[in-house]
């Protein structure tokens, strides 16, 4: 029996952005870069570990969005052509650079890469990724949990609670019929917990959720194992609070894995840098320079003079800080575990797109991590939170307290004098969402699907990726079109139901732009 356990979680979330209205929408390669640099690789690498008869347990949130979005035929078949691209930018890139064997080389990784996850994601998985990550909950190695059904930042939503509602609801339905069972957990948006939140997550079936180290240590009574256990709510919730040293280790910008100087370079890419009459066609129709996904330096140092990128290096770096990681659990473990009457947990949330998009050895770092764990040592072992409350139900009893993820640990990533306008719209958009709910409780069908298609438009404005963006100063025009536009469609549609006045043709112009949550109950409003 090991002494302890190790409870890898990944947060793998996107913002809807599906445009059907026009091709030139770079934000569609947001998704179609974290397909083939974090989602079809993890697949890989859980298939090697299957075949290769690995004991291993993982933790996985699909966001609401995410889910709809891979699932979409439209966007199924747009990421096909985007591999197609890659594909053919890759083969002219192995003849450009033919004189100059090292860069060559690179040329035919990527060649070869591009090939293989079009085969991986046509063949083997019929473009459907959700099924594959489901094979691997249903044989046992990962548990995939829930999250509010657009990202909703949950503690500023509950000005109104049956926004609350409607956003823990419609995620887990989602859930549901994707994966044919009811989730155990919960990813809270951004970590953001309030205890207000809590009856709405038992009402949803919702046992567990994860919190930041400080919603943990904070807790009252103060938790006797730190976040090396979990605790249980007073009203049943339990969390598992984030590690801070395993963390560190991993996310810090200053002694974190990624920032190895072995590692591939994130931000320099042939997209940006090669002649543009030669990459015109790979990027963006609207002559806006993009990330092909072809890069050829490792970080090398802060400087801007980068040295060529060497796999075989980079893998062995990678090995080696598995190890390193490995050891360090088995220190911690080791450190408390006489101590407690349980065997420790260390709880360790990454946003999954980390593992390959922006550390591009991250899952191959995963995989190796893994392996290790099941094959060269015998102190720790992987496990799902489910499977650790069920061995060890008897967990202490402590209120957890406010708190974020985000920069400082609590709002003002979301809540600020650059995004805070929004939050009137939201909450002006939701008391009148109730109001239509209460009001139209016996709706003819054309209504039905206003008022459904008027909760969507609510949700997607409510979006925590919007404020966030607006924050970090990317892509900030896109966000604020983005709250502009859903909430502009909300008050249409809103305005023609009381005025018994539905422009047909305008609202299925809008459901087939915002083709999400086919099974929208409009009364979660009520």
């Amino acid at each position: 029996m090991p002494k302890g356990y190790l409870n890898i979680v990944l947060h793998a979330h996107l913002p809807y952005v599906r445009h059907p209205e026009s091709e030139e929408y770079i934000e569609e390669r947001w998704l179609f870069e974290a397909i083939s640099e974090t989602y079809i690789p993890l697949l890989i690498y859980f298939d090697k570990l299957e075949k290769e008869n690995v004991h291993f347990r993982i933790t996985m949130n699909i966001s609401a969005p995410l889910i709809t979005m891979l699932k979409d035929p439209l966007l199924q078949g747009r990421y096909r052509m985007y591999l197609l691209e890659r594909i053919r930018l890759a083969g002219k890139e192995i003849k450009r650079t033919r004189d100059n064997k090292p860069l060559n080389d690179l040329a035919k990784m990527y060649f070869y890469n591009f090939k293989e996850f079009y085969k991986v994601y046509k063949r083997k998985y019929n473009s459907d990724l959700v099924e594959g990550f489901k094979h691997f909950q249903d044989i046992g190695v990962l548990e995939i949990i829930a999250c509010p059904a657009t990202h909703g930042f949950l503690p500023l939503l509950y000005v109104n609670p049956s926004a609350v509602n409607a956003q823990i609801a419609t995620g887990v339905d989602v859930y549901k019929k994707a994966f044919g069972r009811a989730p155990r957990g919960m990813w809270l948006s951004e970590c953001a917990y309030i205890p207000e939140l809590e009856p709405y997550l038992r009402k949803y079936g919702i046992k567990y959720v994860f919190l930041e180290t400080h919603g943990i240590m904070n807790a009252n009574p103060k938790p006797i194992y730190g976040t090396l256990s979990p605790i249980v709510s007073p009203n049943g919730l339990v969390a598992f609070g984030r590690d801070d040293e395993s963390s560190k280790q991993v996310w810090s910008s200053i002694c974190g894995y990624p920032g190895d100087p072995n590692y591939r370079e994130f931000y320099k890419d042939i997209g940006y840098e090669a002649d543009w009459n030669y990459i015109k066609r790979y990027v963006s129709r609207s002559g806006h320079r993009v990330d092909t996904g072809i890069k050829y330096y490792r970080i090398t140092g802060k400087t801007s003079e980068k040295q060529l990128y060497n796999k075989d290096k980079a893998m062995e770096v990678a090995e080696l800080q598995a190890d390193h990681f490995i050891h360090s659990r088995i220190d911690q473990v080791n450190a408390v575990c006489d101590e407690m009457k349980i065997p420790p947990i260390v709880t360790c949330p990454y946003d999954a797109e980390l593992y390959g998009h922006w550390w591009y050895e991250g899952p191959y770092w995963l995989y190796v991590l893994l392996k290790k764990i099941h094959y060269n040592q015998d102190t720790i072992a992987t496990i799902t939170p489910s499977e650790y409350l069920e061995k060890y139900p008897n967990i202490q009893c402590s209120a957890p307290s406010i708190s974020t993820w985000g920069a400082h640990g609590f709002n003002e990533v979301w809540l600020n004098p650059g995004n805070d306008y929004i939050y009137r719209h939201l909450h002006n958009a939701a008391e009148r969402m109730q109001y239509l709910a209460q009001t139209y409780r016996e709706p003819y069908p054309l209504q039905k699907r206003a008022l459904n298609q008027c909760a969507r438009e609510l949700l997607l404005a409510q979006s925590s990726d919007w404020p966030f963006i607006i924050t970090t100063n990317t892509m900030v025009e896109y966000a604020h079109k983005r709250v502009k536009d859903h909430i502009g469609r909300f008050n249409a549609l809103a305005d023609m139901i009381d005025k018994n006045e539905i422009n047909e043709e305008y609202l299925e112009d809008i459901e087939y732009k915002d083709l999400i949550f086919p099974d929208m109950d409009y009364t979660l409003y009520i």
